[in-house]
Formats: structure tokens, C-alpha cells, sequence
């Protein structure tokens, strides 16, 4: 139900959220609302407070977000029934899209999609509030991963598109292109995944004078290597896709664990489609491992979706023993 929820939103509203976003310019924030005057003081210690949850590891992030929602539940009060000049208006609605946004990322963990997409909303409503379109393009961007991980990338080629639009700096244009890129090949458009990988590779060789923006600081060689293969690996090309996707996960640091236990399921989809079975039993386990120990849902979504593939070879030793824990778990 949740993901049918989620897709009705999607086919109805956000063709036009992103349209919109993309031309209408952001009105001036109100100077003078009513209620108390909100202390300068506050909200220091709540971007302070903030930055410091989100800037957690995913092994601990996992107990505290419960904090952030409280966050973005003072934040939005405020907004809606404070009293602040224009400047701390904007630091509010900052605030408060980068919240949602790590928010909705934690219910699109757990699956929970129609919820993140309402956060995502809200997150890009503040975003356009303060001005800040590269948080916008971001936002989208997210929208439109979300959209081709439930098996609708023309809605993500499309999204992406109006994302494009709205941010120059090279590190956000390399990940928009490359997750552009990943709908294409989920498309089967080769001429164009390879058209969008070739643009992500050259915007993330460009310098840029500013730093990139947060919601895409993390986006590395790794990041591009790795989706890079899994792009293959959806065009047939899997000896080319297992290389790209091995380099990637040699280059990930041990920080984002998250993001290598789903980089593990890329590469054992790699083997499995090579016939190395042994392979992609021990990438698999240690996957499996890693999420259950730092509380990754999607991640475990991903190693069961490979169990029917596993099905045909129970023979091989470790196979069967698998297939039970996960039967278990």
C-alpha cells in the first residue's frame, strides 16, 4: 500500500513540483510574523546540533532519529509561529530542509516511501522559501532516485531533467548526471546512459572555487566508479561493469558503511551474472553482515532480492546455510 500511495503522489504531483520549482522564482520571507521573537542564539545551537546528527555514521545515526525529527518538529514551529527578520527566516528554512531531507532518507531506508516523499516535499518547499536552488535541484534528485528504485525511471529521467536546471556546481552536476545515467540504463537507453556517464565523469574532474554543496559533498570516484558498473550490468555488459564496481568499493572509505553494503549487492549481482557463485556467496554474507550490524533496511532488501538467485545453486556449499539464515532473519 505504502508504495502504491507513493507512486499515485508521484505520477500526479511531481512532474509539477518540479516544473514549478524549476520557474517560479521564491517569494521575499516575511520580516515581521506574529508570535515570539525567535533568539539568534536558538538557532546556532540547532544548525550546531544538527550538523552533528547528520554528520554522524550510519551504525549510530540509526538511534538518534528520533532527535532530528524532534529538530525539524522546533524548527517548522518556529517557522510557522515566530517572530524573526529576514535573514534568520532564511537560516529557518534552511534548517529545515536539510532536516526533512535527511529525514525523508531515513523512511526511504525503512521503505517507508510515501512518507519520504512527504518529507521531501517539505524539504524542497523550504528550500525554494530560502532561495537555495542547488538544495532544490537536490531534493529532486532524491525524488527521482526514489522514483527508479521503484520502477519508474522515465518519471527519474524527467525529474532529473528540472534538477539540471537548478544547480552549476560540477559535484552536484556529476551526481544528477549519474543518477540520470542509472534510469536510462533501467530503460535500456544505451546512447544516453553513456551520454550522462561521460558528462558525470567530466563535471567531477572540474574544479570548482566553492565547495560543493552538502546534500552531495560525499559524491566521489567511488560513487562514480560503482554506479558507473551497475549501469552496465543493466546493459548486458558484465566483465566491464564487475571491474568498474570492484575499483569503486576499493575506493570507498569505511565511513559510509551504509553505502557499501549496498555496493556489496551490486557486486555480487556482478558474479552472480558471471557464474561465480562462490564469488557472490562471500560478497553477499559479508553485505549481509554489515547491514544487520548497522541497521541498513534497504540494504537487507537488497540481499533478499538476490536469494531466487541463488535458488538453482543450493548444492554449492554454503549456499543452502545461507538461504536459511536469511529465511531466519
Amino acid at each position: 500500500m505504502d508504495r502504491r500511495t507513493f507512486m499515485t503522489y508521484s505520477a500526479i504531483s511531481l512532474a509539477g513540483l518540479a516544473a514549478q520549482w524549476a520557474t517560479v522564482e521564491p517569494e521575499r520571507l516575511s520580516s515581521a510574523l506574529g508570535g515570539k521573537r525567535v533568539d539568534a542564539e536558538l538557532v546556532d545551537w540547532l544548525e550546531e546540533t544538527s550538523g552533528r546528527l547528520t554528520a554522524l555514521p550510519t551504525e549510530q545515526r540509526q538511534h538518534t532519529v528520533r532527535l532530528l525529527d524532534a529538530h525539524l518538529a522546533t524548527t517548522t514551529e518556529l517557522i510557522e509561529g515566530g517572530h524573526y527578520d529576514e535573514d534568520t527566516g532564511r537560516r529557518l528554512h534552511l534548517l529545515a530542509a536539510n532536516l526533512a531531507t535527511t529525514c525523508g532518507w531515513y523512511r526511504f531506508d525503512q521503505g517507508r516511501h510515501w512518507a519520504a516523499g512527504k518529507l521531501w516535499g517539505a524539504a524542497l518547499q523550504s528550500a525554494h522559501a530560502a532561495g537555495d536552488r542547488d538544495h532544490g535541484a537536490g531534493v529532486l534528485s532524491d525524488f527521482a532516485y526514489q522514483s527508479n528504485w521503484l520502477g519508474e525511471p522515465k518519471v527519474s529521467v524527467d525529474q532529473l531533467g528540472h534538477a539540471l536546471s537548478g544547480t552549476r556546481h560540477p559535484t552536484a552536476r556529476s551526481l544528477l548526471f549519474l543518477r540520470r545515467a542509472r534510469a536510462h540504463a533501467a530503460l535500456g537507453e544505451r546512447a544516453d546512459c553513456h551520454r550522462d556517464l561521460s558528462a558525470a565523469e567530466s563535471a567531477l574532474a572540474a574544479g570548482a572555487a566553492d565547495p560543493a554543496p552538502s546534500w552531495c559533498a560525499w559524491m566521489s570516484p567511488a560513487d562514480l566508479a560503482v554506479d558507473s558498473g551497475q549501469c552496465l550490468l543493466d546493459l548486458g555488459r558484465t566483465a566491464e561493469a564487475r571491474a568498474r564496481i570492484a575499483e569503486g568499493i576499493a575506493l570507498l572509505p569505511r565511513a559510509r558503511d551504509k553505502t557499501r553494503g549496498i555496493f556489496l549487492t551490486y557486486q555480487a549481482r556482478g558474479c552472480l551474472e558471471a557464474n561465480d557463485i562462490e564469488q557472490a556467496l562471500a560478497v553477499t554474507g559479508e553485505s549481509l553482515d554489515l547491514a544487520t550490524r548497522i541497521g541498513a533496511p534497504r540494504c537487507i532488501t537488497l540481499v533478499r532480492e538476490l536469494a531466487p538467485v541463488f535458488e538453482p545453486y543450493r548444492r554449492v556449499e554454503g549456499v543452502s546455510e545461507f538461504l536459511a539464515r536469511l529465511r531466519a532473519s
